[in-house]
């Protein structure tokens, strides 16, 4: 406690962040473990996690006087919040689990993160403007790193199954949604809210699709529990609370930059602990990728932010 109450701001932000960012890509290794050992499906964990999660954010956010349910007085909020819960926030969630479930938590995570690219073409097309060199570097460096990480450098065969890029891909399409649909409640509403009330939204239409208790071929287990309970407290809620709390001690842009431990956590927890296969090449991809973010990032430091809501 002295320890922690002596250590400067900024290590503090960075320790959070980097914290939080590494939950985030441990808990796309546990779904896996999840999805291909325990026979859950993508539906059940999503609806499992964003309730739960949800609910929890909410109840903290109610905790600290940010008085959630105020959200809800406004019908243009009202109209956003559904829209953001049920097409953005459920879109990334289940797209993202989709692409794991068909694959491996690491493409995954990688390829959700052209997120940004997404959001800067589509911002482009929106304004008219024209691409910097900086934009063009991040688009050709998220291209070819798309490239090595599916195929490892050898266009006989995708060294990923064509249902997981998909997924994939769409995924990142959702996210750069999500991301552009949150950034006028946040404007106006604390991240916790916003975040709180979209998992709620979006889990609560999923259960229309899957009910949760529909499924009956769970392997269940002290670890299958285990799991679930890494995946939504400690993949979701602390990684959550972690990253916004690192915003307070580190700028925006920093912490979405340090961010980027995820997909780098998810890589080596399946590199680690599930065996997954990834040649030279999809790792020379995957830091393609990565470094596609940072150039982005550093580029978007004085325009709108894209990390206050991101991977959640």
């Amino acid at each position: 406690m002295e320890l922690a109450h002596k250590m400067p701001n900024r290590v503090k932000g960075l320790m959070m962040v980097i914290s939080g960012a590494a939950l985030w890509g441990l808990s796309g290794t546990a779904a896996q473990v999840l999805f291909q050992e325990k026979h859950i499906t993508a539906e059940w964990l999503v609806v499992v996690r964003m309730m739960i999660s949800g609910i929890g954010l909410l109840i903290v956010s109610a905790w600290k006087g940010l008085k959630p349910q105020s959200i809800w007085a406004d019908k243009k909020h009202r109209i956003h919040l559904l829209v953001f819960g049920i097409v953005g926030m459920l879109g990334v969630q289940y797209t993202y689990f989709a692409s794991i479930a068909a694959g491996n938590a690491a493409t995954a995570t990688l390829l959700q993160y052209l997120a940004p690219v997404y959001i800067v073409l589509y911002t482009m097309l929106k304004e008219q403007t024209k691409p910097s060199k900086e934009v063009w570097l991040a688009v050709l460096l998220a291209l070819l790193g798309t490239f090595l990480l599916i195929t490892n450098g050898s266009i006989a065969g995708l060294k990923v199954s064509l249902v997981s890029i998909v997924w994939g891909i769409l995924s990142g399409i959702a996210l750069a949604f999500y991301t552009l649909s949150s950034a006028w409640l946040l404007k106006k509403w604390h991240s916790m809210v916003v975040v709180g009330w979209g998992m709620l939204i979006g889990g609560a239409s999923m259960t229309f699709i899957a009910f949760p208790s529909t499924v009956s071929t769970i392997v269940w287990g002290i670890d299958t529990w285990l799991l679930i309970l890494f995946v939504v407290f400690f993949g979701t809620l602390l990684a959550f609370w972690l990253f916004v709390e690192s915003i307070r001690h580190l700028s925006p842009t920093e912490s979405s930059l340090l961010s980027s431990v995820e997909p780098l956590s998810a890589v080596l927890a399946s590199i680690v602990f599930l065996n997954v296969s990834f040649g030279i090449f999809q790792a020379i991809g995957g830091i393609c990728i990565i470094i596609t973010v940072f150039i982005l990032s550093v580029k978007k430091k004085k325009s709108v932010s894209f990390n206050d809501s991101y991977n959640v």
